[in-house]
């Protein structure tokens, strides 16, 4: 079975989420509230959160969570390292499925990083 990770995860559920958002606004508006909410910087930055979510998304095994909050993280600009260690915890905290999940999580990330310009291949 062939899985796939980041963009393709998002542009698979992309439809159906569509869908689903158009029959129950409501929910979908207090979920982006608690999203907006939660990720919003504060005591922590966005990327410290969305980097947790990632992790999290590891334990959760979600690979729509894990796709989303990669490209949360890459946005924020959090780096491969940083990536990698958000998911050494998690694999930490759930043992072997972390190890399945975490390689996802990584490749999700690594699908939206786009490097600093003066770190870029010429």
């Amino acid at each position: 079975m062939t899985h796939s990770h980041g963009k393709q995860v998002l542009e698979d559920l992309g439809p159906h989420t569509r869908e689903l958002r158009a029959l129950i606004p409501d929910v979908y508006a207090g979920f982006a509230a608690t999203h907006k909410g939660a990720l919003t910087a504060g005591a922590l930055d966005t990327k410290t959160k969305e980097l947790m979510a990632m992790a999290m998304g590891v334990g959760l095994k979600c690979d729509g969570c894990i796709a989303s909050h990669a490209r949360g993280a890459a946005r924020a600009g959090a780096t491969p390292q940083e990536a990698a260690e958000a998911i050494g915890v998690a694999i930490l905290m759930v043992g072997g499925p972390g190890t399945v999940y975490g390689p996802r999580a990584l490749a999700a990330f690594m699908d939206f990083y786009t490097p600093p310009k003066d770190q870029a291949p010429s």
